[in-house]
């Protein structure tokens, strides 16, 4: 597990990048955590610098947007999907589970699971 820091460290609306085998950003959407790879599939632009609206992620030098639920692009120009990763709390502690690199495949997320849940 990587260790991304306290809860309270990520405010609604905003995000942090921490590095696992690839950057990661970790996101905080109304109290949900998710967690993608940050570098934009289109070109290398780091997501947890793009903007958040609702459930994606917009980056910041084509405008390709991510869901951050599932790492699919919305459209162009980016066609290939980001990695999600699962995202643990346990007593306000925050950390992020590395998903499996897969050539292109998405795995499944789940938003900020509370640690015995």
């Amino acid at each position: 597990m990587i260790f991304v820091g306290e809860l309270s460290d990520i405010p609604v609306g905003e995000s942090v990048r921490v590095q696992g085998t690839v950057p990661i950003a970790v996101f905080n959407v109304d109290g949900d955590l998710y967690a993608i790879d940050d570098t934009c599939t289109h070109q290398d632009a780091s997501l947890s610098d793009g903007w958040l609206e609702d459930c994606a992620v917009e980056c910041p030098l084509h405008a390709a947007c991510f869901d951050l639920r599932t790492g699919m692009p919305s459209g162009p120009p980016a066609k290939t999907p980001v990695r999600t990763h699962q995202v643990v709390i346990a007593d306000g502690v925050v950390h992020v589970v590395e998903s499996v690199p897969a050539s292109g495949a998405v795995t499944g997320v789940r938003p900020g699971v509370q640690a015995g849940t």
